[in-house]
């Protein structure tokens, strides 16, 4: 990794990976899913649980959606399958670290919901929505369209950096998830979808 401008720093299980991880001194994760001692999902579930958001790949021979899904919905992330290019993985590193961040404060509102960029933290009226990173950043992007469709192409691409391969599983999966904690408690239904194109956000259907 040296020679592509990288320094890095080896963990041999999972444990020590987390105590790594809670240092707060890496640009990126390098995850591998089967570790010793506690896996790479306990441990980014951990170090996330601490506040900690350095965006991760998780390095893994598991394919399965299920797997794909459970990586990908703590946020700040991308998957990548063994065996792997060497190339690709640089690739998706650089993108991870080099994806240039906001730090001005914008509010969104929408009937009761109001999503504050910075602080991330979402309320419906008075309730406030516990959300993953991942969920907080799919809807964000829903909210950014100001009521337009967004394609699950346009999603998976912001959620996990990654071209959307004509499975609509993984996304159809985050948007449930999503719809879990911010509709289904409520009367009123904010998320509606655009059949064989993707979501938009309104108060009501149109």
């Amino acid at each position: 990794m040296a020679e592509h401008g990288f320094t890095a720093e080896i963990a041999p299980d999972g444990l020590s990976g987390l105590e790594l991880a809670l240092s707060g001194k890496f640009d990126a994760f390098l995850l591998d899913v089967m570790l010793p001692g506690m896996d790479g999902f306990a441990l980014l579930q951990e170090a996330r649980a601490a506040g900690v958001e350095t965006p991760v790949i998780f390095l893994t021979a598991r394919e399965a959606l299920p797997d794909r899904i459970r990586g990908l919905e703590l946020g700040r992330g991308d998957y990548l399958v063994k065996p792997f290019a060497f190339s690709e993985l640089l690739l998706r590193l650089n993108n991870l670290i080099h994806r240039a961040p906001t730090f001005e404060e914008r509010v969104y509102k929408l009937g009761d919901l109001s999503l504050f960029t910075q602080q991330r933290k979402v309320y419906r009226g008075a309730a406030r929505l516990d959300l993953t990173p991942q969920e907080f950043t799919l809807l964000e992007l829903l909210l950014r369209h100001g009521g337009k469709v967004v394609t699950r192409a346009r999603i998976a691409e912001e959620l996990w950096e990654m071209a959307f391969d004509g499975d609509p599983n993984l996304v159809d999966a985050a948007v449930r998830r999503l719809r879990r904690k911010m509709d289904d408690p409520f009367s009123q239904k904010l998320i509606h979808t655009r059949r064989g194109v993707g979501y938009v956000v309104e108060p009501a259907e149109g």
